[in-house]
């Protein structure tokens, strides 16, 4: 299953290189496949510090320390918790930025509210220049839980490239 275009990748990892810049992923809905996009790359541990997959929410709280709180009031798929992971993913491991996602990759699982294909993503830059950023996205993608979690790779990484570009 092609979870991300080896020249996405190849590109993100030039540019990630040339900032001397390391990456880290945590993972929910997707459960690893952006980090096993990423390292499907030779040589990514030039560039790739590691990946945090934290399905459960006490994962999240445990390994991102994201609030369990935070949790409790906005739900494990929601704006908030996406940046927490995003930031917590920085902040425990020698990476400078992160991406992070949540959602609800279905069958099941969905609410009205959330339906099935919801995905948050969170992003976090520790550029010295700008200083700390983060950004968040909620995406809705059709299809089974197969082409979520791929539509989920995909732009997570495409949206990575661009804010590190």
């Amino acid at each position: 299953m092609l979870t991300a275009t080896p020249q996405l990748v190849e590109q993100l990892a030039e540019r990630l290189m040339q900032k001397g810049w390391m990456l880290a992923t945590a993972e929910s809905c997707t459960g690893g496949m952006i980090a096993a996009a990423c390292t499907d790359l030779a040589g990514s541990s030039n560039w790739f510090d590691r990946g945090f997959v934290t399905y459960s929410n006490e994962a999240k709280q445990d390994m991102l320390n994201v609030p369990g709180a935070l949790i409790a009031a906005h739900g494990a798929v929601s704006e908030p918790v996406a940046r927490a992971m995003a930031r917590g993913a920085v902040a425990h491991s020698r990476a400078r930025c992160s991406v992070a996602v949540t959602g609800v990759a279905g069958p099941g699982g969905g609410s009205e509210a959330k339906p099935v294909g919801t995905v948050w993503f969170g992003w976090h830059l520790e550029d010295g220049a700008a200083g700390p950023q983060t950004h968040a996205e909620c995406l809705r993608f059709d299809g089974d839980r197969a082409q979520v979690r791929q539509a989920t790779v995909q732009h997570a990484l495409q949206t990575l490239l661009k804010l590190v570009s």
